[in-house]
């Protein structure tokens, strides 16, 4: 958010936008590197192991367009497409706070996975493809990379427009991206994919279809595959379970264990750091929820 000229990560519960969307950075640096060795790849992990979010903030915009200044120059890379969907939609979900940019953003990285999906996997119209033929064609990749990044930036997107019930209606193709993903490599991104899938069960109260025993152990799934290093989890466990089941003494433990860990980790510095934040906001506002 925007606190007077300060920018400042987004923190308390937002669905789809939350932490998880900065475990969308991780992916830039498997992609870049295919594409661009060292320079970006370096670049990348200078991100994801910053401790300092605001410092990211502001430099996240000139990579954007670092990126796109080498899309005019191989506009048909799948590496650098997926780079730039990811990065376009953690900066969106992270750092946007005007909500009709936030649409373009995410619109643009979910632009962005499409032609990816399309040139590498001739995946194209995913979003206007019959439901079947769709789910038929994510039986068949085998890229959990591509999957990867393409389910959240739809994810992303769907967030952004989640006053369009045409978008929302999407989130059965995201979730059948991200189960996909655990098939082919469910520790792919420190177990990113049950990150997502926890959020999808936690969106709705059980008596609105929602399923949160599944998302907690979604959650609890993606702690144990990061070798209990990704804080987010623990955030997003405490966020969307806890406080859906009003369970205010797994809510408060949880969040004290996220403050009490050190947030340094490869790879994970930087969604370790936000997601202390979130914890703080979250412990603050306890008394005022439960």
């Amino acid at each position: 958010m925007i606190h007077g000229k300060r920018l400042r990560p987004r923190s308390g519960p937002r669905a789809l936008a939350l932490a998880t969307l900065l475990v969308c950075l991780s992916g830039c640096a498997a992609v870049i590197s295919r594409a661009t060795d060292p320079l970006a790849d370096n670049l990348t992990q200078a991100i994801l192991n910053h401790n300092d979010p605001e410092t990211v903030a502001a430099a996240v915009p000139t990579y954007l367009v670092l990126l796109d200044s080498l899309l005019q120059s191989a506009p048909e890379d799948p590496g650098l497409l997926l780079a730039s969907a990811t990065l376009h939609s953690a900066f969106a979900g992270n750092f946007v706070q005007d909500p009709e940019r936030s649409k373009r953003l995410h619109a643009r990285a979910l632009g962005l996975a499409g032609e990816a999906a399309c040139l590498a996997a001739a995946g194209c119209a995913l979003r206007s493809e019959p439901y079947p033929r769709f789910e038929a064609w994510v039986g068949k990749q085998e890229d959990p990379a591509l999957l990867y990044t393409l389910a959240t930036s739809w994810a992303g997107y769907v967030q952004a427009h989640s006053d369009d019930w045409r978008a929302v209606a999407e989130l059965a193709r995201v979730r059948a991206l991200l189960q996909r993903v655990l098939v082919l490599d469910e520790g792919h991104e420190h177990g990113g994919a049950h990150l997502y899938l926890g959020v999808l069960d936690t969106l709705a109260p059980p008596a609105l279809g929602g399923r949160p025993e599944a998302g907690r152990s979604h959650f609890e799934r993606a702690w144990a595959l990061s070798e209990e290093r990704h804080l987010t989890a623990k955030v997003l466990l405490a966020e969307r379970y806890a406080r859906m089941l009003f369970d205010r003494e797994l809510h408060d433990q949880v969040l004290r264990e996220v403050l009490e860990a050190d947030p340094e980790a490869p790879g994970l510095t930087l969604a370790n750091t936000i997601a202390q934040a979130q914890a703080r906001a979250l412990l603050a506002d306890a008394d005022h929820y439960f």
